[in-house]
């Protein structure tokens, strides 16, 4: 009997349970709204009906190996506490393991969202179509979040909060983030922010064309911000260039620090990369010495185009994070099987 995993990505605005195998990926999703306003009870009991559904749904077929969690940081780990979580509200101090676990009468593994979807990034997108088995990813949604992977595991710190890279502090004296400090990246790269900071400059009067689409749309998300940005205008664009800016100081910091030969950027703000990545390039060339020593071609590296820091868009697209909550299971049972230690927090 062959395995399957289930996979949870809980998002501020969405909830998505998976049935995941192996041999044919996600072969079934169910999408929920995340219910933030019914609680985060509420919240669980929804996540946990969607698990049963599918371990009813596919256990007659496949054998159970393990349900992964992802969730929106920071998170404890391996108590799985959440500890002011900037977008769950009203989830500070939650037990979400425990109350997982007590609603299902089974264990599970507990993620941050974004060290999920940089395993499977590194499991399963650029980082095995580059034969790399250290990246560190920033998802940029409504928050930033960011996840470190060392040689096919992920990296955790001491309490399991390291990769907090949305909360690297760009300006000091920026806008007020819901992590308690100012001028974080998040403040400046998340879909959140480009919406904030295009009603900014239109308010301001500097933005006329963001102005128009504000008063046809109030609604409008990045992504029309994106067409019009694509379609010529100015305005929309020196949003998105304040956003490439913001991403090449703190992922010029990340090279800096930690010396992984990629980085990725997902979520889905990424579907501008076109937009934002020349001025992230520009930037992180002058606040990092590392990358001017190591980008692919650089004379130091005597022009050999497969060695050397990479800074690229994600393969995985929107389905990274829910992809790694699938397979976290697979993960600690090759560890197992192979005799490692099983350093993954359950």
């Amino acid at each position: 009997m062959s395995s399957f995993s289930v996979g949870v990505d809980l998002g501020g605005t969405n909830l998505r349970v998976a049935a995941y195998t192996q041999a044919s990926g996600l072969i079934e999703t169910i999408l929920l709204p995340t219910r933030l306003f019914a609680g985060r009870h509420a919240v669980v009991e929804d996540m946990c009906g969607g698990i049963r559904k599918l371990l009813a749904c596919h256990s007659r077929q496949y054998e159970l190996i393990g349900i992964g969690v992802g969730t929106p940081g920071p998170l404890e780990l391996p108590a799985g506490r959440l500890h002011n979580p900037p977008n769950l509200p009203g989830w500070d101090g939650f037990e979400l393991r425990k109350e997982i676990e007590a609603c299902l009468d089974m264990p599970v593994t507990v993620e941050s969202d974004a060290n999920v979807a940089a395993l499977a990034e590194c499991v399963l997108g650029s980082g095995r179509t580059l034969g790399i088995d250290s990246l560190c990813m920033l998802t940029l949604g409504t928050g930033i979040g960011g996840g470190v992977v060392l040689q096919g595991k992920i990296w955790h710190g001491a309490h399991g909060m390291a990769g907090e890279a949305g909360h690297i502090n760009i300006w000091p004296d920026g806008p007020a983030c819901g992590c308690g400090s100012s001028g974080c990246l998040e403040m400046y790269a998340s879909a959140t922010a480009v919406r904030r900071i295009a009603l900014e400059s239109a308010q301001s009067g500097r933005a006329p064309a963001i102005a128009t689409l504000s008063h046809k749309n109030p609604e409008f998300t990045t992504r029309h911000l994106a067409d019009l940005a694509e379609n010529g205008s100015a305005d929309a664009q020196r949003v998105f260039d304040d956003v490439g800016r913001a991403l090449g100081i703190g992922i010029g910091d990340l090279v800096n620090t930690l010396n992984l030969p990629l980085y990725v950027v997902g979520g889905g703000l990424a579907n501008a990369w076109n937009l934002f990545s020349p001025a992230l390039f520009t930037e992180a060339r002058q606040r990092s010495y590392v990358y001017r020593l190591t980008e692919p071609g650089s004379a130091v590296l005597n022009g050999d185009a497969n060695r050397g820091t990479r800074i690229i868009a994600a393969e995985l697209g929107a389905d990274s994070g829910l992809l790694g909550a699938c397979i976290l299971p697979y993960t600690i049972s090759e560890q197992r099987t192979i005799g490692m230690p099983d350093t993954t927090p359950r």
